[in-house]
């Protein structure tokens, strides 16, 4: 059984010129003690899905329509004092910058076992002890001691351990961590990568990991989900959607990826940019940059559809396409 299963969430925006649709139709299932990585441009969606999930949308961002369910409860319409409760027993939160998530004013110690305390029926001795044995379990020396300490005491990838211990104090099941290693060194972040995948592991807890570097997802993630103009362009196991990508948006990630064995003068790009919120054209999102886009790419939008081990939301992959050679029939076709 799934532990997450989001159904065909929508997010609106309203404005005096409108309402935004940012999340349009999102539907993904998360299993126990699995890590989904969620991956695209700036904009595409995939920190505003996260939000959702944990009930952390900003107004007036608000839930149209659509489910997100936890061990099968339905959870985006319960008050704001039973999410809370939630949040933090049941779901975790790892964010991009540690220093927004701690508080300068109280050492690490006291907000863990508050955390603690708030979750779990212990006293404060319990609570204590551990939180000492969370920061161990993150990596963080001489625990004991450093638990006393400030958050501008400890180094930026120590500090994001404190958060990603802070996301583990009431043992949640499920961790949702929106850019975990984007401050942090390549050395640091390969740590916080194996840290996850121990967490994953030992706990069976389940991760969404939101990013935009395609190197961390591959390290990671057991699946993925492609994410463009606020819809999922492609979901499937991480090996199959990095090496046999079937939605030409991931492939036109996967080719801009620079090649160290391949000796070239330009990198490959993909050209134009992302449609804004109030722009996105008819058909599919991504017809405008797509060299494969034929006639039916611009008038109906496709659903995610069946492309050997993933599943894309693209025309190519229609069974009942006929024998007709899409990019036969597109003038956008690149040679």
């Amino acid at each position: 059984m799934s532990l997450l299963q989001v159904k065909n969430l929508v997010v609106e925006f309203p404005s005096r010129r409108g309402t935004l649709r940012a999340l349009d139709d999102i539907s993904f299932e998360i299993a126990p003690g699995e890590i989904l990585g969620m991956v695209g441009e700036s904009g595409a969606g995939k920190s505003l899905t996260g939000a959702s999930i944990i009930g952390l949308l900003e107004p007036p961002g608000r839930i149209a329509s659509g489910q997100v369910l936890l061990e099968g409860q339905r959870i985006d319409n319960l008050p704001y004092e039973k999410m809370r409760h939630i949040r933090g027993r049941k779901i975790g939160a790892i964010f991009q910058d540690p220093l927004t998530s701690l508080n300068p004013l109280y050492t690490v110690g006291r907000q863990l076992t508050e955390t603690i305390q708030a979750h779990l029926p212990v006293n404060e001795k319990e609570a204590r002890r551990r939180a000492i044995g969370l920061l161990e379990d993150t990596g963080i020396p001489a625990a004991a001691e450093r638990i006393d300490h400030f958050p501008h005491q400890f180094s930026g990838g120590m500090r994001q351990r404190v958060v990603i211990a802070l996301a583990l104090a009431a043992e949640p099941k499920l961790i949702v961590a929106d850019e975990p290693t984007t401050a942090l060194d390549v050395s640091i972040q390969a740590q916080i990568i194996q840290l996850l995948k121990r967490i994953c592991k030992d706990r069976g807890a389940a991760v969404m990991l939101i990013t935009h570097d395609m190197g961390v997802i591959a390290e990671t993630c057991d699946r993925v989900a492609v994410m463009y103009a606020g819809r999922i362009a492609e979901i499937g196991p991480v090996h199959e959607v990095i090496n046999q990508p079937a939605h030409p948006y991931t492939m036109g990630l996967m080719a801009a990826i620079p090649d160290i064995t391949v000796d070239r003068e330009r990198l490959n790009q993909i050209d134009g940019a992302m449609p804004r919120l109030n722009a996105i054209p008819p058909g599919c999102a991504y017809n405008p940059r797509c060299p494969r886009a034929f006639d039916r790419c611009t008038r109906e939008r496709p659903e995610l559809l069946d492309a050997g081990a993933t599943r894309a939301a693209c025309w190519l992959h229609d069974a009942h396409q006929g024998t007709q050679a899409p990019a036969a029939q597109s003038a956008r076709v690149v040679a």
